[in-house]
């Protein structure tokens, strides 16, 4: 029986190709009957021996496939599914020519005894590529640093989406998942935050770039993903690649006969976590003591003994706001299939995939939910194939990438303070129920008279919090899912075409034409008057709509170049593209629904409401809206080229060049020319490593230096555009007259921002490269960042912008593999890290820093970006304990003898006075934090015995921290995060949180009091499976029955008290936490099915 195979990641594309060889064995076989039937003078028509034999590898496993020839004959046959072979008719003595992909081939001499053939592996052959821009390369000969992921590697992580399959996988590269809500982007950095503005990298799908909707690609569909990370690898995309480029490389079909394929996965979604706060009795505590303390009187009078607004006695904990918001068990589905194949004519890859997902934050009330259609058509023709007749024009073949994608979704708010599920449920008193019943309804209805109250299922109205108490923004968090959601929809088409000629020798010629085109849109409607608090009410029904389109075309021409001479290999790249961006929107609402249950535009009547004020005067409201117009067009011409030399393996080189013009640059700078260089060393191949080759399999040393540059720019921000709305007023009347002024002055000279890196890598196999190991240092200096030019604001509306900023990253990158086997046992074992350090060198502004996210409820700080600080981070204060009683008040002086804290009382937070000054003034505040982490790492394990695979996988950060913004002091009867129970009660109680009193916001200022540990440690994925046999599985006609369990997310450990301790909140607050919806722990169950 076939075993499992020594080498996974060669199995299926030996077996699919020895599935073909068999296909084409048994044409050739009935074209040899055929022959013979008319012909009378074929070889052997006397009789021979029959040869039988088993061909195997190195390991005794049996090979599937292997082609097995009469030497000078046509007599031949292919090893069936048990390696074994059997020729009629063989002359004795003849000789037998046995041969496989990725193997040695071997002659034996014919024999009547069976023969046992043990092929040995050719380890040239072997040879991983990885795919660069424009072609693909010998992992051997690679100077730039380029991290892959294969789909071997993917498999078991179940991603939902291709950016998001690069997490912990990749070192250099930090993936920050922005919510647990089903199909949220991640947020991708690439070697550290690049710009203050934008930093995401630049995706290319099967050649195509790809802006949005990167979820088109089914992860299934993946065949492998290359993330260019130097300048020097990511330079022949020049003015797009200065925050990376990211490859991604579908699949395709393999020789052999078609292989259809059935992945399905079922799987339940709980809340891994809920965040501490207190119980209704502690709540009561709390509340009395911060009145007291106050100087007010106390608002419960027995916090032991408490009933709600219905009257009914409150036992235990009291409303537990999360557990009712949180959506246990709720289901995640997976189903795709796929059709591949592939002859010397024609290479297919066919594939569809439904995937659903329902939210653990109201995806059971239809609020936080997503499914996603893909369709997926690779497709490869040989239209003419002369290669044996003449060595030029002698290639021509057809490919056409067709992939479609439909979604369809709904969502929450994920980490606002504005009243948002989570966290209007960590801030609601566990003393207020959910509903009220009886007279404390009725009041309740009565007092909001006005509106139509949310209620529950038995018709009970859901409890306003501002009824009871005084909330701010917050709200009834199940009162806010009773609402309609608006409905999010999608549609993207990527299709390409591209012909592949030979013109001469190794000279090809390509032709594409690509387009990305997408379509979106949504739908809502307000279906009565509700009341959730003063900020989130409704006066009229309405509906809205609203849809866009846009379409990206590139069309290229490339010329490429291969050439061996000896031990010298050239390869030369020349190309040319262009590419284009267009689109447009439109959108309405209007008031005042017909009818609820068909809420739409045209089913409404609202139309000019005419009123009239106090002064006598008509006032007209329109009681609908409508908007629309084009996008501004963007368009890129460029041109690129890329030499490669290496010598023997051993002295390798490359240059790239690449000059972009671009719609969004200035007059003056409408073109950039983008360089870069690399080097490369191959240690191992030289005659002096000669005698250490037994254990020392790959030693290399590699250099890169480039320029890429970044246009995410803006449409038209170097010149001039006209600002309306500058109305004045003339004469004694007052007449109005419209008026409008230049926005900026213009910039001819602005142009991209220009990244400038160095690396220098090395990479080590031993043990033939069982044993793996390479680490990168590099230096990334992003020059002119574009921000606004420090000159008066009197000359326009705004500053003009300007490249005046400068920001640097630095880092080293670690990855280490080893796999090993024991008996017929296999493992691997592969894990990266990586350290990054930021900087923002130079605002280019008069201040030298830029204050950029308020926090709300917290005074005196937020986020900033300023000179010589990583960006962002933390500003605010810094403490130093607090005051346990009035002699530490009057001891904290400054070098005068001046008390620093003159007004401050025992149990207040002693403010660390930083410019030395004996006072706390604003200038005291300085960087207290800040959420980019220092380390990022990931550990993958694979096992497989006998039919059981076993794959676990960590993933995690380290240094990162967490500004813990759910605590606001300014909403009054808001629950207490459960640390606050270790607050200062009298001397000697605590020295880390102050005391709590109404009106006293100086102690709960923005201060290092709220920063966390953010660093943790993931069991992102642990994967068991069994694959049965085959001599089972054959009779009900599968090829392959592969069943498993999945869990995602089982453990984190991390001190972080939130929900999830990673966040990526925008690129102005990272690290911010205001009530993150949390990634679901997923517990799965799936199978594969192979026919």
């Amino acid at each position: 029986m076939k075993k499992h195979f020594k080498h996974p990641q060669l199995s299926r594309k030996y077996f699919l190709t020895g599935c073909l060889l068999l296909i084409v064995s048994f044409g050739a076989s009935a074209q040899h009957a055929k022959d013979n039937s008319t012909s009378p003078n074929q070889e052997y028509t006397q009789q021979g021996i029959t040869v039988k034999g088993t061909v195997k590898d190195q390991t005794g496993e049996t090979i599937i496939g292997a082609n097995v020839l009469v030497k000078g004959t046509t007599n031949g046959i292919i090893t069936d599914f048990d390696g074994q072979f059997v020729l009629e008719n063989v002359p004795e003595g003849a000789i037998i020519e046995i041969s496989f992909v990725g193997y040695l081939p071997q002659e034996v001499k014919a024999s009547s005894t069976p023969l046992n053939i043990v092929l040995k592996e050719d380890t040239q052959t072997l040879e991983e590529v990885v795919v660069v821009g424009y072609g693909v390369q010998k992992k051997s000969v690679v100077t730039a640093s380029i991290a892959k992921v294969s789909s071997e590697d993917l498999e078991n992580k179940a991603p939902v989406r291709m950016d998001n399959a690069l997490k912990g996988l990749a070192s250099g590269v930090d993936v920050t998942s922005a919510s647990g809500q089903p199909g949220d982007a991640p947020r991708v950095r690439i070697r550290g935050i690049g710009t203050i503005n934008n930093s995401d990298p630049l995706y290319i799908v099967d050649g195509m770039p790809i802006s949005g909707g990167l979820d088109f690609v089914n992860p299934n569909d993946i065949e492998s993903i290359e993330v260019l990370k130097d300048a020097a690898s990511g330079a022949i995309y020049g003015a797009r690649a200065a925050n990376g480029v990211i490859l991604v490389t579908t699949k395709k079909g393999k020789i052999g006969k078609a292989s259809i394929n059935y992945n399905f996965s079922y799987g339940w979604q709980s809340a891994w976590k809920h965040r501490d706060v207190t119980s209704a009795t502690d709540y009561a505590i709390l509340q009395n003591e911060k009145y007291i303390n106050g100087g007010q009187a106390p608002i419960y009078a027995d916090p032991y003994n408490l009933t709600d607004l219905n009257g009914n006695p409150i036992t235990g904990f009291g409303t537990d706001w999360q557990d009712l918001v949180f959506y246990d068990n709720a289901p995640v589905v997976n189903h795709d299939v796929s059709i591949s194949g592939a002859s010397e004519k024609v290479n297919y890859y066919l594939s569809l995939g439904y995937y659903a997902q329902d939210g653990i934050v109201g995806g059971n009330y239809g609020q936080s939910n997503y499914d996603r259609l893909t369709i997926r058509s690779n497709t490869s023709y040989v239209l003419i194939d002369a290669s044996k007749e003449r060595n030029f024009l002698n290639k021509l073949d057809l490919n056409v990438t067709m992939a479609y994608m439909r979604t369809h979704s709904t969502g929450v708010s994920t980490n606002s303070e504005f009243g948002s599920i989570l966290g209007s449920a960590l801030y609601l008193s566990p003393i207020l129920p959910p509903t009220l019943t009886g007279e404390a309804a009725q009041a309740m209805i009565e007092n909001y008279s006005d509106f139509d109250l949310p209620h529950d299922e038995n018709g009970n109205p859901y409890t306003v919090p501002g009824f009871g108490g005084s909330y701010a923004e917050m709200n009834n968090p199940l009162a806010m899912m009773t609402l309609p959601a608006t409905k999010n929809w999608s549609h993207k088409f990527v299709p390409k075409f591209a012909i592949n000629l030979q013109l001469w020798d190794n000279l090809k010629y390509q032709f594409s034409y690509s387009a990305d085109m997408g379509f979106w849109g949504n739908e809502g409607a307000t279906t009565s008057n509700y009341y959730l608090s003063g900020n989130n009410n409704a006066s009229h029904t309405s509906a809205s709509a609203f849809k866009a389109q846009n379409v990206t075309w590139q069309i290229e021409n490339t010329l490429t170049y291969d050439k061996t001479i000896d031990k010298h290999s050239f390869g030369i790249v020349l190309g040319q593209s262009a590419l284009k961006y267009k689109g447009d929107q439109l959108g309405g609402s209007r008031w005042n629904l017909v009818n609820v249950n068909k809420p739409s535009i045209d089913y409404a009547t609202g139309n000019i409401q005419y009123t009239t004020d106090a002064n006598g005067n008509t006032v007209a409201t329109p009681q609908f809206s409508v908007y629309g117009g084009p996008y501004t067009e963007h368009t890129m011409a460029s041109m690129f080229a890329r030499l490669n030399y290496n010598y023997d393996e051993r002295y390798m080189l490359q240059a790239t060049v690449r000059r972009d013009g671009s719609s969004r640059f200035g007059s003056n700078n409408k073109y950039g020319i983008f360089p870069s260089f690399s080097a490369g060393w191959n240690i191992a191949n030289e005659m002096f490593m000669e005698d250490t080759r037994n254990w020392l399999s790959n030693f290399k040393l590699r250099f890169s230096w480039g320029k890429n540059g970044n246009d995410n720019i803006g449409d038209f921000a170097y010149t001039s555009m006209t600002s309306m709305g500058n109305n004045v007023l003339f004469g004694k009347n007052a007449i109005k007259f419209n008026g409008s002024k230049a926005n900026r002055l213009q910039n001819p000279d602005l142009k991209w921002e220009e990244s400038e890196q160095t690396d220098i890598g090395i990479d080590l196999g031993l043990l033939g490269n069982a044993l793996t190991f390479s680490a990168d240092y590099y230096i990334k200096k992003t020059n002119g960042m574009i921000l606004e030019m420090p000159i008066p604001s009197y000359v326009g509306e705004s500053k003009p912008l300007g490249n005046v900023g400068d920001m640097q990253n630095s880092g080293i990158e670690l990855e280490l593999g080893y796999r090993w086997s024991i008996a017929d046992a296999n493992f691997s074992v592969k894990g990266n890290a990586t350290y990054l350090k930021n900087e923002l060198k130079n605002l280019g502004n008069e201040t030298g820093y830029m204050d950029l996210d308020g926090i709300q409820g917290y005074s005196g700080g937020g986020t900033r970006a300023s000179n010589g600080q990583p960006f962002p981070y933390f500003f605010g204060y810094k403490t130093d304990g607090v005051f346990q009683n009035m002699d530490e008040v009057r001891a904290y002086t400054d070098k005068k003898g001046n008390m620093i804290m003159p007004n401050a009382v025992p149990g207040d937070t002693r403010f660390v006075d930083v410019n030395g000054d004996g006072k706390i003034t604003p200038d005291d505040r300085t960087n207290i934090g800040n959420g980019t982490p220092d380390w990022t790492f990931g550990l993958n394990l694979n096992a497989d015995w006998r039919g059981i695979d076993f794959n676990i996988f960590f993933q995690g950060v380290a240094g990162a921290d967490v500004f813990d913004g759910t605590f606001r002091n300014d909403v009054a009867s808001g629950n207490y995060p459960s640390w606050v129970l270790g607050r200062w009660t009298g001397e000697g109680t605590s020295n880390k949180y102050p005391r709590l009193a109404v009106g006293n916001d100086t102690n709960w200022m923005v201060s290092d009091l709220y920063i966390c540990d953010g660093s943790y440690l993931r069991l992102k994925n642990i994967t068991l499976g069994y694959t049965l046999p085959k001599f089972i599985t054959r009779k009900i006609a599968i090829e392959r029955l592969r069943v498993y369990v999945q869990a995602e997310n089982l453990m984190t450990w991390t001190k972080y008290w939130g929900f999830d301790p990673e966040i990526s909140s925008s690129a102005t607050s990272l690290g911010v936490d205001r009530g993150v919806y949390p990634q679901a722990r997923i517990f799965t169950i799936g199978a594969n099915i192979t026919f």
